[in-house]
């Protein structure tokens, strides 16, 4: 009898087991990854949970803290997705790291930054963004009157000398020049005379040097070569060379996204065009006083269709133009 009830007992011990068992899983597993990932407007980033909460009440507090993570909006590879500008919240990110603002020279994103920081709702970053830059201390006296060496926007000046001819050779004397700057002032407010803009020479006349545009095309080629044939596809215009350079030919018409905060004394080659013709950027070099001196092309060719061979082709062409002023 004694052996029938311990053997009738175990049922209800193992029932008892299972329960705290039970109430072992009950325990919830975090909402949230320690590492999060991130895309945001193209760009993946990835960092840890704590660093996206670091600011309380701000949007990304409320989204990995209030929020379950079947409500966030996510792309094809599950990262969660954000539809800001992708460049400039490696900023923002950085701010959240250890709340400190550091923005690199020549950084002409201070305002859409703002913008921002102002949607991620970050107060204190904005104010710091709002508030006006503190002035550095002015050049020394040797180079009150001076231009700026390479023609960089920084605090290093070049001494002209004495005295600088009052206007170039051949202007009128009642126009400025138009490549000279007469009335610059230094980074630090004070003006400092006649400064040479990031694409000028020290006699004041354009600066010289190489402008490479470069360009992936693709055009059909019928079965038998009919004149309908499809010419030519631009999918985008790279502009590689010095960055003073190609802002002053292009202007608004330059996409700075992929390299925002090259100085403009340093090369790139990631710049490329808002629009996709050729010849719209011919002639802004040539109104800029280039002129092409080298051309280069390579292509291959397909078949739109593997099986059918007798089907339209297909080419494939990456072509550079070399642009010089001299």
């Amino acid at each position: 009898m004694a052996l029938a009830d311990s053997t009738r007992g175990l049922p209800n011990g193992g029932g008892g087991g299972g329960g705290s068992g039970s109430s072992s899983s009950s325990a919830e597993p975090p909402l949230f990854p320690d590492i999060v990932e991130l895309n945001v407007g193209g760009q993946v980033y990835v960092t840890r949970r704590c660093t996206v909460v670091s600011v309380p009440d701000s949007l990304l507090w409320r989204m990995f803290t209030q929020q379950q993570p079947q409500e966030l909006a996510r792309d094809s590879k599950g990262r969660f997705f954000l539809d800001r500008d992708g460049f400039l919240f490696r900023y923002i990110l950085d701010y959240l790291r250890d709340l400190q603002l550091v923005l690199p020279d020549y950084f002409p994103e201070r305002s859409r930054l703002q913008r921002e920081a102002e949607y991620f709702e970050l107060p204190e970053l904005v104010r710091r963004l709002g508030a006006p830059q503190q002035p550095g201390p002015g050049p020394p006296p040797h180079s009150r009157r001076g231009v700026h060496k390479e023609g960089s926007l920084g605090d290093e000046l070049l001494p002209l000398g004495c005295g600088e001819p009052e206007q170039q050779e051949g202007a009128s004397a009642g126009a400025p020049s138009p490549t000279l700057e007469l009335a610059s002032r230094s980074p630090s407010g004070g003006a400092v005379g006649p400064l040479l803009t990031p694409s000028q020479s020290l006699d004041g006349s354009r600066r010289s040097g190489y402008i490479t545009i470069g360009y992936r095309g693709s055009y059909t080629i019928g079965r038998d070569a009919q004149a309908d044939a499809k010419f030519r596809r631009v999918a985008r215009i790279t502009v590689c060379g010095k960055t003073s350079l190609a802002k002053e030919v292009f202007g608004d018409t330059l996409n700075e996204s992929r390299d925002p905060d090259r100085p403009p004394e340093r090369y790139t080659s990631r710049y490329y065009l808002k629009f996709n013709f050729l010849e719209q950027a011919f002639d802004k070099l040539s109104e800029s006083g280039f002129h092409m001196v080298a051309c280069s092309s390579t292509g291959t060719c397909a078949f739109a269709s593997s099986t059918d061979q007798s089907e339209d082709k297909i080419w494939t062409s990456y072509t550079e133009y070399v642009f010089c002023r001299e």
